[in-house]
């Protein structure tokens, strides 16, 4: 797990959210690796825990959409391990298919979870970071920040919010000694595609690959970054030079519908059902 310029984390305190499993759970392992005391936060605190012992690092509840949770959360990551140095606001979800059949729970889930949850974590640390004259955060927002997709109308939205959060948020703070970065994946190959079609016209990568984006702006400090690294230019220019008429001829061809038409319900039922569970909980 060599990665090349990586500045030096070994004793900063790093926190991720969702880091009981996927994108989370590779990025507190590389932490760990470094030499960094990692936390992780997941409303799956018993999943957590288990990686947590897995990777020898900590972990607690946490429910992002909470603001009450998160100052939970760091007030026990500071009793025992100090400020918080880096934040990766990592958890998010991704139900798929048509918005007009989109529950109110489902909507909801995502906006709190991947847009409210974002901004919690960001107004829970930022200002001790402020306070102490440095700190970074880093946003998983997706492509699916800046490319719109059938079948993803509420989950784009959310990605949307996020990277223009982030970015609002980098401006804000700059010259304050904390930075903000948000990391936009491409498709992953984790629980949150379990079911759906990978493949064609958006490149696939695996978590590790995501991590190690996450842990080199440490190095680069940089605004964006898409995993694979040529993806998030690519497609600005394609928005900006390639009329939309082309974009509709190009589209089907790549099977851009297939959020809509080609998910496999029996290989996604289990990622599903715990979504379902995460929405009753949360309207509770």
């Amino acid at each position: 797990m060599t990665l090349s310029r990586t500045p030096r984390v070994d004793g900063s305190v790093v926190v991720i959210s969702g880091g009981a499993r996927g994108i989370g759970a590779k990025t507190a392992e590389l932490f760990c690796h470094l030499g960094a005391t990692v936390w992780i936060g997941d409303v799956d605190a018993d999943v957590a825990a288990a990686t947590a012992t897995q990777l020898h690092c900590h972990s607690a509840h946490l429910d992002v959409t909470s603001r009450e949770s998160w100052d939970r959360f760091l007030a026990e990551v500071a009793a025992a391990s100090g400020p918080v140095d880096i934040l990766v606001n990592n958890a998010g979800v991704m139900p798929l298919g048509a918005f007009d059949a989109e529950t109110a729970a489902t909507t909801g889930l995502i906006l709190d979870v991947n847009v409210r949850g974002l901004l919690h974590g960001m107004q829970a640390v930022i200002p001790a970071m402020v306070a102490r004259r440095r700190g970074h955060v880093v946003n998983v927002a997706s492509m699916a920040g800046m490319i719109p997709i059938p079948g993803m109308v509420t989950y784009n939205a959310s990605k949307f919010a996020a990277l223009g959060a982030s970015l609002a948020a980098r401006r804000e703070y700059s010259g304050t000694g904390v930075t903000v970065s948000a990391v936009l994946p491409a498709a992953v190959r984790t629980e949150l595609a379990s079911g759906a079609p990978l493949g064609r016209g958006l490149p696939t990568v695996d978590p590790d690959a995501v991590a190690r984006a996450v842990v080199r702006t440490l190095h680069t400090r940089a605004a964006r970054t898409s995993v694979p690294g040529w993806v998030a230019p690519a497609w600005s220019l394609v928005d900006a030079l390639v009329p939309e008429f082309v974009q509709r001829w190009v589209r089907p061809r790549v099977d851009d519908r297939r959020a809509l038409t080609g998910i496999d319900a029996t290989a996604r039922r289990a990622y599903l059902d715990r979504l379902e569970r995460q929405a009753k909980d949360h309207a509770s």
